[in-house]
């Protein structure tokens, strides 16, 4: 962040105008701490989201490093004045926090702090987080806070307009569980009714022959060439209620977000580490997206579910006016040729199936032992 003070509408309108970009609560949440110590040129900024228990159930600190972060360790339940300040919901403008009495030290490797600046941030009656600013970066006098009033109110404007953000996404969030929820409840619906009779009507017939096979042989060679009819259509049914599902995360949030989001439940769900990075990636058209989406699903069940993997890397990055989606693992790999020749697939038939049908490709890289690596890529519109 800059060193320099930003001040007027200018910089109040850029600090507002990042928090309405993002959606994610964690990213909203770093939005409005590095924005907060740019706008006052502060060297020290944290917001803290109240738990049910007097403490943070999520604190986010900016001007701090990594390594420093690391070595402070972890933050105690109770944070003295910070915690402090959600109960009493009051602004505290401090000449020194160390000084304060509710002041009850911090670890060695906490960075020096003096003037400090906090104040909650309320959506209604509620206070659902708390922003503090530490070590203003002017010259003052010994004995008082860098803080003037009007950062004081520059920071209540701020406030509300986070109170707002902070609000959106989670309400976003919610809705965003709530339609996963209800895509789950229509795909069952859709599988019941595509598929439930088709396997009624199979493990019937399946009795039937195992009735007639001593008996009547001739029969039950019949019946058997019927069960192998029902399921060649049950799998086809199957097939047609997936396919032509789309998403509706993909129409509401986008390829990337999609991706993103599914990845961190993987990621959450399963011991392998699952990551994922973007670079420079531009809207495609709907279709070639939820190829992309579907091949990526594919690929990351494959690694998950049969690959042994303990890392899984999915990367989606510009290429030309198109994309190309990569998923690596160091699973345990196989050899492709062998797998063709044993009929089985992997779903690389339908993964190949869907690249093409958008003007795409797709490679398979694996060898047994040296896990595997699947390369989408579709020319864009």
């Amino acid at each position: 962040m800059s060193h320099r003070p930003s001040s007027g509408l200018a910089a109040v309108s850029t600090a507002l105008l990042a928090m309405s970009r993002h959606l994610e609560v964690r990213d909203v949440l770093k939005t409005i701490v590095a924005s907060a110590r740019e706008l006052l040129d502060a060297e020290y900024a944290a917001l803290g989201v109240p738990d049910d228990h007097g403490g943070f159930a999520q604190f986010v600190v900016d001007g701090v490093s990594d390594e420093q972060w690391k070595a402070i360790g972890p933050l105690p339940r109770q944070h003295g004045i910070l915690a402090a300040m959600l109960q009493g919901a009051r602004t505290e403008r401090l000449a020194d926090v160390r000084e304060d009495p509710r002041f009850e030290g911090w670890p060695a490797a906490h960075p020096d702090m003096s003037d400090f600046l906090g104040l909650p941030i309320r959506d209604g009656e509620d206070v659902i987080g708390a922003l503090f600013l530490a070590n203003k970066r002017c010259p003052r006098p010994a004995g008082t806070c860098g803080f003037t009033e009007d950062d004081e109110e520059l920071l209540g404007i701020l406030a509300q307009h986070a109170a707002i953000a902070l609000t959106n996404a989670r309400l976003y969030e919610r809705s965003r569980e709530l339609t996963i929820a209800e895509e789950r409840s229509r795909l069952a619906h859709e599988l019941h009714d595509a598929v439930s009779q088709k396997l009624f009507s199979l493990r019937l017939t399946a009795q039937a022959a195992a009735a007639l096979v001593d008996r009547d042989p001739a029969r039950a060679k019949g019946e058997l060439q019927q069960v192998a009819a029902l399921a060649a259509e049950a799998a086809d049914e199957l097939r047609a209620a997936v396919v032509e599902l789309r998403p509706a995360a993909l129409d509401e949030d986008g390829l990337v977000n999609t991706l993103r989001t599914q990845i961190q439940v993987l990621d959450r769900a399963h011991s392998a580490r699952v990551t994922f990075e973007t670079c420079g990636i531009r809207a495609l058209p709907a279709a070639q997206e939820e190829a992309l989406l579907r091949v990526a699903q594919e690929a990351l069940h494959n690694a998950l579910r049969h690959a042994e993997a303990g890392r899984v890397e999915v990367s989606l990055a510009r290429r030309g006016q198109g994309a190309v989606l990569r998923v690596s693992d160091d699973g345990r790999g196989f050899e492709p040729s062998a797998v063709r020749r044993a009929g089985r697939h992997l779903g690389l038939v339908s993964m190949r199936d869907r690249a093409g049908g958008v003007g795409g490709g797709l490679t398979v890289e694996s060898a047994p032992g040296k896990g595997t690596t699947i390369e989408m890529e579709v020319p864009g519109g």
